[in-house]
């Protein structure tokens, strides 16, 4: 069937329109979408701090017993670089003020005179002719440190110097490279009764 041309145009322009209020709406939902967010900014983690070193632990002091002299090479006499050294062999006083110094790694794990093992951080020290095994007090009277050591090595043997110290008892004295001390031997009485820890007794004096 054809239709008017009047009634053509009329369903024509009803078409156009009816498309324009179908696509309009649809352009204004898109116009008017909101952009999608952008991600917050997230400010970076800051470096971990380094650690921080962890000082080595304070040896304790030696804690004095008594022990039975040595009687073999330890406590003989004995020649080191041309110079002969009379090393004591029973429970006597001693008392003397001098250069201290210490040894440590080279040594570390080797046999001292005593046949014990070094060990540069326990507190021991070596002494020329102290009967070994031996107990020390040692003083720096620099600061007023003061450690108590096993004397169970020999030396050491540079002239001006009386005592050989492990590098931990260095250490707790405040003591270098060398620095000068007083030291005294605990006798066995000493050891037995106490007496060395009594004030009057932990200053040692020369007479």
């Amino acid at each position: 069937m054809v239709l008017p041309r009047a009634v053509t145009q009329r369903l024509h322009i009803a078409v156009v329109a009816l498309a324009a209020v179908v696509v309009l709406p649809g352009c204004g939902l898109l116009a008017s979408a909101p952009e999608p967010a952008h991600p917050p900014m997230i400010a970076p983690l800051p470096a971990p701090a380094p650690p921080k070193p962890v000082p080595p632990p304070i040896a304790q002091d030696a804690r004095p017993r008594v022990e039975r002299l040595n009687s073999g090479p330890p406590n003989h006499t004995y020649e080191i670089k041309g110079e002969r050294y009379e090393p004591e062999s029973s429970d006597l006083p001693m008392v003397e003020t001098g250069l201290a110094s210490w040894y440590g790694k080279p040594f570390h794990g080797r046999r001292t005179a005593s046949g014990e093992v070094y060990d540069m951080n326990a507190m021991t020290a070596a002494h020329k002719t102290m009967p070994l095994p031996s107990y020390a007090l040692v003083r720096n009277p620099a600061n007023g440190r003061e450690v108590v050591v096993k004397v169970n090595d020999r030396g050491p043997f540079i002239k001006g110097r009386v005592i050989d110290l492990s590098r931990a008892a260095a250490r707790k004295l405040g003591i270098g490279g060398v620095g000068q001390v007083l030291v005294r031997r605990l006798t066995h009485d000493e050891i037995k009764t106490g007496s060395w820890k009594l004030p009057v007794q932990r200053v040692a004096t020369l007479p």
